[in-house]
């Protein structure tokens, strides 16, 4: 497939979710950033400028350097910012702006955002791709609707990605009846400002992150619902979650319980996991990993720091499969993803190759 050169622009260009856009999209096939936005007191300035600090520090958060081309462009104000100069708005502002922000540029372009503005609105759609592609044509009626060119996909909550993913096989082969959850996040999590300082976390477990857990029960049985007649049918079983902040730089980690509704195996189920995503290895989607769910049988993986870059940090690794003999059908898994690439701006980028692949993102003439 031969795909012609969406022209994106990026807002909230500075922050740290916007420095991973920025670094995952420096050698991208088809996706050229030809604008880059932030908050007026970053306006007007050079990007290199805009991310140094008055002592001369550049506070650049992702791997690397930032690209020469990116590094050189003039940094827009976002509430200025001409969408129908581009094909593709890229948003990794706070819910806040992106509220009043994403609709503007919807009204002529496809926007994908990290924000969780409007992840909750009943024709917008979580997609993860692998998972529920089928979601996608609500984006057709979304924007017709709503008045819009283009439409709003936000991505997931980074601690629904990993679940969502390791749940999906399980749910489509034998059934989800039940599940709780428990995560171990990253600092990255949080952000920069306000962030976690370190004597918050060092030596120590922070028990409660707000508004984390209604996040993940929510979001987890919008994306494993089910489409039809243009809505979706959240998944019918229960989700329950206890969301935690540990002294890891990135990665979350998660313990899952989870309450099948027919008996299965070790062997059915690892071979659920390997099979998820088979369709994504195609040269359309440049950023699908070769594996969506990496399986380890050693029982002290997955690990953070071990497991959480593999495949670029857009596998989600498994490990420490076993009954539970707490439930009829149980079974206990621990699970690593990597919240700032799938559960972030990588993520994200997937998303738009896959709108891409199935006409719903177009490069103008």
């Amino acid at each position: 497939m031969s795909v012609r050169t969406v022209k994106v622009a990026v807002v909230g260009a500075t922050g740290l979710a916007g420095q991973q856009f920025l670094a995952a999209l420096a050698h991208h096939p088809f996706f050229e950033i030809v604008a880059l936005a932030a908050s007026p007191r970053s306006a007007g300035k050079a990007y290199r400028d805009a991310i140094r600090d008055a002592s001369g520090k550049i506070n650049w958060y992702a791997a690397g350097s930032p690209d020469p081309r990116h590094a050189a462009m003039m940094v827009q104000d976002a509430a200025q910012l001409d969408a129908s100069k581009v094909d593709l708005v890229f948003t990794a502002v706070e819910s806040g702006p992106a509220k009043e922000l994403e609709p503007k540029y919807a009204m002529h372009v496809p926007v994908l955002s990290t924000a969780s503005a409007f992840r909750y609105e009943d024709d917008v759609p979580l997609l993860l791709p692998g998972i529920n592609g089928e979601h996608a044509e609500m984006l057709r009626a979304q924007g017709a609707k709503r008045g819009w060119k283009g439409f709003i996909a936000p991505n997931p909550n980074c601690t629904t990605v990993g679940l969502a993913y390791t749940l999906a096989p399980l749910h489509r082969a034998f059934g989800v009846a039940r599940v709780h959850m428990v995560s171990m996040q990253s600092v990255s999590g949080a952000g920069r400002s306000p962030g976690v300082i370190a004597l918050d976390i060092v030596d120590n477990l922070i028990p409660y992150i707000p508004n984390e857990e209604e996040k993940v029960q929510k979001e987890t049985k919008k994306i494993l619902g089910t489409y039809a007649n243009g809505a979706i049918t959240p998944a019918p079983f229960a989700v329950s979650s206890t969301c935690t902040r540990v002294a890891v730089l990135e990665g979350h980690t998660e313990a899952v319980h989870v309450e099948l509704a027919r008996a299965t195996t070790v062997e059915e189920i690892t071979a659920a996991w390997r099979a998820l995503g088979a369709d994504l290895r195609k040269p359309a989607l440049p950023s699908a990993p070769p594996a969506l769910i990496h399986v380890h049988e050693d029982p002290f993986r997955p690990q953070p720091r071990l497991d959480r870059d593999l495949n670029d940090g857009m596998t989600t690794t498994v490990g420490r499969l076993r009954a539970d003999a707490s439930t009829a059908n149980g079974w206990k898994y621990v699970l690593v993803s990597h919240n700032t690439k799938m559960g972030a701006a990588k993520g994200t980028i997937l998303v738009g190759e896959e709108l891409v692949a199935a006409g719903l993102i177009v490069a103008k003439a």
